[in-house]
């Protein structure tokens, strides 16, 4: 039964099992053994790392630096955004500034379709015409401006430490000051230019074209501050009976012909008639601004209407449409754009501190004055928001406007120049909310283009 040239080879379990358990215990000491070499490295490692934890920390913080710095270097500066660049014959690169050309905006001439503004259709703005209303609207019929000797000035201004008054504004008292608030059907009020000379001098042929006016667009830049932007997007109709007058002071007058930007024969650079202001009554030239800002009723004494535009922006509406669709449509006498960013006086008086934009002590001392006459720190009056940005102004010159605005010049005058402060309190002291059209934010938006302002202004060297 068995073959016999077959072989038996016994074997063992017990060996079998032995061998290779020893199999099994060798693969096991070798992976401990390179575990522990793993650990050993990484311990190494670490102790480096810790031991020259601070070179490391000035080593990355100093390649952050390098590139933050290579990043910044490459970002073109604000006011060249958009500037043009061209190909030169050598296969480079002309920027405009290299050229001696201007940098472009991107929102220059930029006329888009109104989003808020409700103008009405370019047919019948060609039609468009003044109307001739009653002389007055509001409780006041007759404003009157005060007119004092030069002597009283001897000795006085120091009673007002913080007040700038001068020949140009006269020396309004607390008193005074009071009395202007409370309502007469005929008002006598300080509102500048009352002294021969108190500054702000214009020539004789400016003058002449001023007194025509009826309706007038007006701007300013002082201190060889903002570029002047042309207006666009208006009618035949408004470039034949509304005025453009841009005032400039010398120091701008200088900087715009370094820019070759040059004044006419006939006064004018493009639609803007250019009027030079000589011997400007304040050191700070944002004081000096308000002066066309807030008295145009003062300026152009004809006009019966006068559009304000900052000179930060580029105005592009049809300025006959502008009074249609934001005064005669509602029945108001003054239109002006709420606040973007806050409803209340006293919240933006924090912000203007903040923002290094007034000395906080005179801040302090007009938001006691405002305490202690008793403005309350609300966000809206009769339902209108209670603060507003200024830089677009519509109105009709009317006795209470006028009364409004020089009571206006005259707080920017006693305290800080942020007219966004004192507006609410002169309105409020008036009663006269319901005279106003505070119109929304992107109507403003829709009535110019804003730029920003290019160039920081500079102050006059002596307080005249």
């Amino acid at each position: 039964m068995y073959n016999k040239n077959s072989v038996s080879i016994p074997i063992s379990d017990h060996e079998s099992d032995e061998h290779g358990g020893v199999r099994v215990h060798t693969r096991r000491k070798r992976k401990i053994v390179i575990h522990r070499g793993n650990h050993d490295f990484r311990e190494k490692v670490l102790r480096k790392l810790l031991r020259h934890w601070i070179l490391i920390i000035i080593l990355l913080a100093s390649a952050l630096f390098v590139f933050e710095a290579f990043t910044i270097g490459r970002k073109p500066d604000s006011t060249v955004t958009s500037e043009l660049r061209t190909p030169n014959k050598n296969g480079g690169i002309n920027s405009q500034l290299a050229l001696g050309k201007e940098p472009q905006h991107d929102n220059l001439n930029r006329l888009d379709p109104p989003r808020c503004l409700k103008l009405l259709p370019v047919e019948e703005l060609e039609h468009l015409d003044i109307p001739v209303t009653e002389e007055s609207n509001g409780p006041v019929n007759q404003v009157l401006y005060v007119s004092e000797g030069e002597s009283s000035f001897v000795g006085r201004n120091a009673t007002f430490s913080l007040a700038r008054f001068n020949l140009f504004t006269g020396n309004q008292t607390l008193e005074q000051r009071d009395t202007s608030f409370e309502i007469k059907e005929s008002m006598m009020v300080h509102c500048g230019f009352y002294s021969l000379n108190g500054g702000f001098k214009i020539s004789d042929e400016d003058k002449t074209y001023m007194q025509a006016c009826e309706v007038v667009v007006s701007t300013c830049a002082f201190g060889g501050g903002d570029d002047l932007y042309q207006p666009i997007g208006m009618s035949e109709a408004s470039l034949k009976k509304v005025c453009y007058v841009a005032f400039w002071d010398e120091i701008t007058l200088r900087a715009q012909e370094l820019a070759d930007h040059r004044i006419g024969e006939n006064g004018f650079i493009g639609k803007w008639r250019v009027v030079i202001v000589r011997d400007l009554p304040f050191v700070d030239q944002r004081l000096n601004g308000k002066i066309p800002k807030m008295l145009s009723h003062r300026l152009f004494p004809q006009a019966k209407y006068s559009l304000w535009v900052d000179s930060k922006s580029q105005f592009r509406r049809d300025p006959l449409g502008v009074l249609e669709a934001l005064l005669w449509r509602p029945h108001s006498v003054f239109a002006i754009s709420e606040h973007g960013a806050r409803s209340s006086v006293y919240d933006e008086a924090k912000a203007v501190v903040k923002k290094n934009k007034a000395k906080p002590e005179e801040v302090e001392v007009q938001l006691n004055q405002y305490r202690k006459d008793g403005l309350p720190e609300v966000k809206r009056f009769i339902g209108k928001k209670a603060l507003c940005e200024a830089s677009v102004i519509v109105r009709k010159h009317t006795p209470l406007t006028n009364l409004l605005m020089c009571l206006w010049f005259n707080e920017v005058v006693r305290f800080t120049s942020r007219d966004q402060l004192s507006f609410p309190y002169v309105l409020w002291r008036l009663n006269a909310f319901k005279y106003i059209n505070a119109f929304p934010v992107c109507t403003r938006k829709d009535l110019v283009n804003s730029m920003g302002h290019i160039r920081k202004a500079k102050p006059l060297q002596l307080q005249r």
